[in-house]
């Protein structure tokens, strides 16, 4: 009975998603933000026998031309309480700049967000982009804050517009390193860009924000040269700048296979790092990108943290993050303090880069309820 149940719902969320695949416009311009162009079964599914989807959605482009971006969506099972489902807005972390290496594409997209059994339990909605040109042709804009945040929104919106999926208008966001970044932007954008959403709470987990800072902090290491190859391959094709500018010649093969890797587990980080091992031997960079221009305005120009964070703020961070450094983080907080924003900030002692979001979800996802219910948000600063 249990089995027939569970092939009778694949079926259900099969025929629902090729109902919407036939009867929906895929062209984009056709569109507003937020709009589903498409619709499929998410493979993996979900964890507790909801519906999942990989979703294709319309959103706005660096130059305010409509695109389409992919992302993943669960809904939980049973009837949406009167009033709608509340939506967490989750940002991932970085998985690469190419297309291939969008989350939503991977075997178990459904294991790449910590605690998200937890927060469908509790009757969420949980929405993921890709961000744009992951999952979709086209340059990745890693770390434009911008093009992130506008994915972010648009995905709340799409949640709404998903038939069946009783999403309503209040969400929270919530993200990991990358998707820390994202989040931070889409939590500042959201009242001008999306003024028909509630905004409840930002939470970030170790996000990068002060761009300049982390890049010159990591240059030698491993991770840093990762992350750096990323990112030059990313604004280099972005914005027509040479990559020949800052990496050595020697290096530029180690360089194109780098940027073109994905980072979607523990693995892959080991497998990042047998790649970078030629770069011990000889020099990466001939130039250092948080010094050079233009390199330096484009990370100047995406640090968040210019304007009002949007929503009270969760903060957390591990003191054995080599990646994210815990004093960066640490500055941030303490600006967005000064903003009069109410931030909450966790340290978390031993934790590293990569189990940041991981040993933190507990608290942000507690966090979280008491934003929905209405609670007096926690303020680290007046400490």
């Amino acid at each position: 009975m249990q089995n027939t149940k569970h092939c009778l719902r694949i079926a259900a969320t099969a025929i629902l998603a090729l109902g919407l695949c036939l009867g929906l416009v895929h062209d984009a311009s056709a569109k507003k933000p937020g709009s589903i162009l498409r619709v499929w079964p998410l493979v993996g599914g979900s964890p507790d026998g909801g519906e999942a989807f990989r979703i294709l959605y319309r959103s706005t482009g660096l130059k305010g031309e409509p695109i389409a971006v992919s992302g993943a969506i669960y809904i939980p099972p049973g009837k949406p309480p009167a009033g709608g489902r509340r939506v967490i807005a989750y940002g991932h972390p970085t998985t690469g700049v190419v297309e291939k290496c969008a989350p939503s594409l991977m075997p178990d997209n459904a294991g790449l967000i910590w605690g998200l059994k937890s927060m469908l339990a509790k009757g969420y909605i949980v929405v993921a982009t890709d961000y744009p040109g992951l999952g979709t042709p086209g340059i990745h804009p890693y770390l434009i804050g911008v093009s992130e945040g506008r994915a972010v929104l648009d995905s709340v919106r799409a949640a709404i517009a998903l038939p069946r999926s009783g999403a309503s208008n209040r969400f929270v966001l919530w993200g990991h390193s990358q998707g820390g970044h994202a989040v931070l932007y889409a939590g500042e954008m959201a009242k001008n860009y999306a003024p028909e959403l509630k905004l409840y709470g930002v939470a970030a987990a170790a996000p990068a924000t002060y761009l300049a800072e982390l890049f010159d902090a990591d240059k030698s290491t491993s991770a840093g040269k990762e992350l750096t190859a990323m990112a030059i391959y990313s604004w280099s094709n972005l914005y027509k700048k040479p990559a020949s500018s800052l990496v050595a010649p020697g290096a530029m093969n180690v360089y194109k296979t780098m940027a073109h890797d994905c980072i979607e587990s523990i693995a892959d980080f080991a497998a990042l790092n047998k790649a970078e091992r030629p770069l011990q031997r000889q020099k990466f960079l001939k130039a250092d990108p948080a010094k050079t221009e233009p390199w330096r305005s484009i990370m100047l120009r995406n640090s968040p943290g210019k304007k009002p964070a949007g929503a009270p703020v969760f903060l957390a961070q591990g003191t054995a993050d080599t990646i994210v450094h815990p004093y960066i983080t640490k500055q941030f907080g303490k600006a967005l303090c000064k903003q009069g924003a109410k931030v909450m900030f966790v340290e978390m002692p031993g934790v590293t880069h990569t189990f940041a979001a991981k040993k933190s979800v507990s608290a942000a996802l507690r966090w979280m309820d008491n934003r929905f219910r209405g609670a007096p948000p926690p303020n680290s600063c007046k400490r």
